[in-house]
């Protein structure tokens, strides 16, 4: 039976910055074409933690019952590693569901009854990235699905559960949001390579190689903070503020164009969350402050 430190382990924390950070600047969003509101902002909150924590459940569940973590390179797993049972897994994925869902729908009853459609699309994204017959993130479709469910979706649907309406700047912010989600799940397939290719999960990384994948992760980061420049220049200059996390990201980057593999880059991948979260933070203080 796994432990509580397992289970926690499992879950994953080092990607949770993919769920703070589009709830973040999507609150700043909303201040800055109206204003926040608290408690929909944490309940935002809720909804993308327990979408991430559900999706990394599930991701552990379908890899391990597939094999494709035997020869696991990355952080623990809990399937593979066999120290819990899968059906366990599997439960635990959909309990994190359930509470996502529990919270989308008091968001959408005092928004939009449409927002049921999203939340359903998010949970199904989530489940059948790794899960199902035919799981897309085998098809090189992950770093698409990441940006359009913890970039556009995350970020506009913050934003419109405060404001009750779609905004340009929301959107406009919820790009380089997304582009860096991407950026964390391209290194993290960057450092599964070896074991993914033999084990026929074609990720983007793999269908790229190790060189192009490089290369994308760095234009992927560079044009998240360019995008930060644009829209200090068309909307406010607070959000150059968003700048401040470029000196967290030279490590990453440097050492992703050094040739880390493997284990060298599970570092990166932590720092990549950190480059992340301090964007988004900033860039959220940014947009508030326009407001």
């Amino acid at each position: 039976m796994a432990s509580v430190r397992q289970w926690i382990e499992g879950a994953r924390p080092r990607t949770l910055p993919a769920a703070l950070a589009p709830v973040a600047v999507g609150t700043g969003a909303a201040a800055a074409d109206g204003s926040a509101i608290a408690w929909r902002a944490l309940t935002a909150l809720a909804v993308a933690l327990a979408l991430q924590i559900g999706v990394n459940y599930a991701n552990d569940y379908s890899d391990g019952v597939r094999g494709t973590d035997t020869d696991r390179v990355g952080p623990f797993r809990l399937v593979g590693s066999g120290a819990a049972r899968p059906e366990a897994v599997k439960l635990a994925a959909w309990v994190a569901f359930g509470v996502a869902a529990a919270a989308g729908l008091a968001l959408a009853a005092v928004s939009s009854w449409w927002l049921v459609t999203v939340g359903a699309a998010a949970i199904g994204a989530a489940w059948f990235y790794t899960g199902g017959s035919r799981p897309y993130g085998y098809r090189a479709l992950g770093e698409l699905s990441v940006f359009v469910f913890f970039g556009l979706v995350a970020v506009v649907g913050t934003s419109y559960v405060q404001l009750e309406r779609v905004t340009g700047l929301a959107v406009l912010a919820a790009i380089p949001v997304g582009l860096l989600a991407c950026a964390l799940l391209v290194v993290n397939n960057l450092r599964d390579i070896s074991t993914d290719r033999p084990a026929g999960k074609r990720t983007l990384a793999v269908l790229l190689g190790d060189r192009a994948s490089r290369w994308l992760y760095l234009g992927l980061v560079a044009a998240a903070f360019g995008l930060a420049v644009v829209i200090a220049l068309v909307r406010n200059p607070w959000a150059m503020l968003a700048l401040g996390a470029l000196p967290v990201a030279v490590g990453p980057v440097r050492a992703v164009q050094a040739g880390a593999h493997g284990r060298a880059l599970i570092p990166v991948l932590r720092d990549t969350a950190r480059v992340q979260l301090g964007f988004g933070l900033l860039l959220a203080v940014g947009l508030a402050g326009s407001g």
